[in-house]
């Protein structure tokens, strides 16, 4: 067994783990809600460490259950991530080899039915107490050798945590675990968008003087994105997009993909100040997804 990996939603310090078990042990890095523990060594060395994880997270329940009414203590969970072709496997011929496993360790298994975000792996959750959850951990890593993964494997990489952004007293602040921090480029280009775009409160409408327009005339401008790059400012079901064109105040339309072609067209319509606002947001979201930072 090469390697092993686990979800894991906290950082640990895993310097005494790696010392008492052998194994090495890596844990992702990025500003995301959940990080990657790989787990690589000789067998026997991973399945400690799993050992010394489990009894780890029983642990940190334990100790959150000194402060909670709670009479019931809560299984031990952890996330595996494998391969989907090797899912079929770890299931069996009519969910036999699944219900093996749960009735010979005691431990419940779950095998996602869809596969992780922009990758060849599904999760597999793991609940129980720690000595359940180690059997249950060996007799998947004796399936998953039996049956080698099929095919190249692209593996799931948790996207950064968006941080939240408000805009309070003409400030745009970014929210960072309990505080809001300025940022004074967002603040700018806010304002800028604010002075240029007339607002109209519910209700009422703008007079009318002939020859004379309140607002600049609005431009457009067209940029072009990879394919691969335009989910993330799509978001899920637009959510993203939307949030843009709130924040801009600026029309932006997105391009249907076209056979053949690797990159699509954003065509970004408004004022100077609402287009620069949207182009703004655009690039945050890119350089969030590209390098890992989470800017917006």
């Amino acid at each position: 067994m090469n390697w092993f990996s686990l979800l894991f939603q906290k950082g640990e310090t895993v310097k005494k783990m790696r010392e008492e078990s052998g194994a090495r042990i890596n844990i992702s890095e990025g500003n995301c809600p959940e990080r990657i523990v790989t787990i690589t060594g000789p067998t026997d060395a991973i399945f400690k460490a799993f050992a010394m994880i489990a009894y780890k997270f029983e642990e940190d329940i334990t100790n959150s259950m000194s402060n909670s009414t709670a009479t019931s203590k809560p299984p031990v969970t952890l996330r595996l991530v494998v391969p989907a072709s090797q899912c079929g496997s770890l299931i069996g011929k009519g969910g036999s080899k699944i219900k093996e496993i749960r009735e010979s360790t005691g431990a419940q298994v779950q095998v996602a039915g869809d596969m992780l975000p922009n990758s060849t792996e599904r999760a597999v959750t793991i609940s129980g107490t720690p000595d359940a959850i180690i059997q249950c951990v060996k007799q998947i890593c004796v399936v998953m050798l039996e049956s080698p993964p099929k095919g190249a494997t692209i593996p799931y990489r948790p996207k950064p945590a968006s941080t939240p952004v408000i805009f309070a007293g003409g400030q745009a602040y970014t929210i960072q675990g309990q505080y809001a921090i300025p940022h004074p480029d967002l603040t700018k280009l806010h304002q800028l968008a604010m002075q240029q775009t007339p607002f109209t409160p519910l209700g009422q409408t703008t007079p009318a003087f002939p020859g004379l327009d309140a607002s600049p005339p609005a431009s457009t401008h067209e940029l072009t994105i990879p394919n691969d790059l335009i989910g993330c400012i799509i978001g899920r079901q637009g959510t993203k997009i939307n949030e843009i064109r709130q924040m801009s105040g600026a029309q932006i339309k997105i391009a249907n993909a076209t056979e053949g072609s690797s990159e699509r067209q954003i065509t970004i319509t408004g004022t100077p100040a609402n287009i620069s606002l949207a182009q703004y947001l655009i690039n945050a979201r890119l350089t969030s997804e590209v390098t890992g930072m989470g800017a917006l």
